[in-house]
């Protein structure tokens, strides 16, 4: 560690709440055995009358927000969509590369100072005089930072980000990939730690087992006006690893739509919740890119993208997500109000059974679903591993979390006998790829058992 301020608070929480980080790690694997064997998730809540925090008054609206990686020219053109906010992502959206992490918080320090700016020989990109109003994203508890160590060891990389994004300014956090309300419990102990109440955080909710814990993570977090977003592709891998003993099989992963029983029933149960306490909710991803050459698909897919935000609405949503600047006209006019606290969802009644109704799920498993998620794998690690942690694959922006998706599925139908191992590697034969992506996504989807997470073993080959 140097003198830097950031370094310097980076050190702090890391000698501070490191070991319980480490702990709560290892319960995760006490916890997964204890899935294996047949234990079921309940529901753990916080009775009483009380509310989260306010909102100050740049997180009010939420209609429309837009994600993306910390790339200076991605962040300049966010920051102009005309959305809400911007979640600058330090997690899913972006290859942690050293360069990319550090060139990352230098534009999250920029944007806060109003700097942000890139010159370019086609074209001159500055931020406009009103834009989305920033969240930084820093990565999940399991993942390091191995550039910066501290007493031998390598540093949180949740706790690195958080750090370095704090000291230079950001004060608006999305917290990934929490399986329990301890977990956020780890991330106000580092916010007091900090002792600044002006901190506002947005927990997503993209485990399954963080769904039962909905109502105490609020609590956990209540001091920092807490607020919960459906994180959709993540919360399929994690049904798909937390129950992968049970036999229960999803079909094609794009028919795992947000209307099917066991989604419908935790993004109800989501806004109900988060309106109980004066949290804002926030929907899941569209992640179309529009195409420049063919309207007849732009015309269906964004027909499909209204039809899926006008749902959120319905449900009692305050906001939602989008991956591309064109779709922000299209997101924002479903949310026609600033947002919607008011709207309760007494109606809804969801049972932990409901929750687990993942068997429930219509669909089949069809080949050109296997091809699609071989090739869809394969491709952004191949992506990935050369830097980049945002990228467009067929009309779609994909990040980790449909990787996820893409490798767990073809293990679990490979583990199932819908497919072998064979007609897979025949599949990675016929994607336009680098020989160590297709490694890769072999090694992890034909493995024995279902790796947590392929960001792990992707990282120690990352071209630094």
């Amino acid at each position: 560690m140097t003198s830097d301020p950031g370094l310097e608070l980076v050190g702090q929480l890391h000698r501070e709440l490191g070991p319980l980080r480490l702990e709560l790690l290892e319960e995760r694997r006490r916890r997964q055995a204890r899935l294996d064997a047949g234990e079921d998730p309940v529901f753990v809540g916080r009775a009483g009358d009380w509310q989260v925090a306010p909102a100050p008054p740049e997180l009010v609206e939420r209609r429309c927000e837009i994600t993306g990686p910390v790339d200076r020219k991605m962040m300049i053109n966010a920051f102009n969509s005309g959305a809400s906010c911007f979640m600058a992502d330090f997690e899913d959206a972006n290859s942690p590369t050293w360069e990319n992490v550090v060139r990352g918080h230098e534009n999250v320090r920029d944007a806060v100072r109003g700097e942000l700016a890139l010159d370019t020989p086609d074209k001159k990109y500055r931020l406009n005089d009103e834009i989305a109003t920033m969240l930084v994203r820093p990565r999940g508890w399991h993942l390091v930072e191995r550039h910066v160590e501290l007493d031998g060891d390598p540093v949180s990389a949740s706790l690195y980000d958080f750090g370095l994004a704090y000291a230079n300014g950001a004060r608006f956090f999305y917290l990934p990939k929490l399986e329990s309300h301890l977990e956020a419990r780890l991330w106000a102990d580092a916010f007091r730690l900090v002792g600044d109440t002006s901190i506002r955080c947005t927990v997503l909710i993209e485990t399954v087992l963080a769904a039962f814990e909905m109502e105490a993570i609020l609590w956990e977090l209540r001091e920092y006006g807490c607020a919960l977003n459906a994180g959709r592709w993540d919360y399929i891998f994690s049904a798909i690893k937390k129950f992968r003993t049970r036999g229960w099989v999803l079909p094609d992963r794009a028919q795992v739509t947000m209307t099917v029983p066991f989604m419908r029933a935790y993004t109800d149960l989501l806004v109900r919740t988060c309106h109980a306490h004066g949290a804002h909710a926030i929907g899941g991803m569209a992640a179309f890119i529009p195409s420049r050459k063919d309207e007849d698909v732009n015309r269906v897919a964004l027909a499909k993208v209204r039809e899926d935000k006008e749902r959120e609405a319905g449900q009692g949503f305050d906001g939602t997500w989008v991956a591309h600047p064109d779709l922000v006209p299209v997101a924002l006019p479903c949310f026609p109000a600033p947002h919607q606290l008011g709207v309760l969802r007494e109606d809804v009644d969801v049972r932990e059974a409901d929750l687990l109704s993942i068997p429930d799920t219509p669909g089949e498993i069809t080949p050109q679903g296997l091809r699609t998620n071989v090739s869809v794998g394969i491709r952004y690690l191949d992506a990935w591993l050369h830097g980049v942690g945002a990228a467009a694959i067929d009309n779609l922006m994909e990040d980790a979390a449909t990787a996820e998706i893409s490798r767990s599925q073809v293990w679990q139908w490979v583990q199932d006998g819908r497919f072998t191992a064979d007609e897979v590697r025949a599949e990675a034969e016929r994607v336009d790829a680098g020989a160590e992506a297709k490694q890769l996504f072999l090694e992890l989807a034909l493995a024995g058992e279902l790796l947590d997470f392929l960001t792990v073993p992707a990282y120690d080959r990352l071209e630094d």
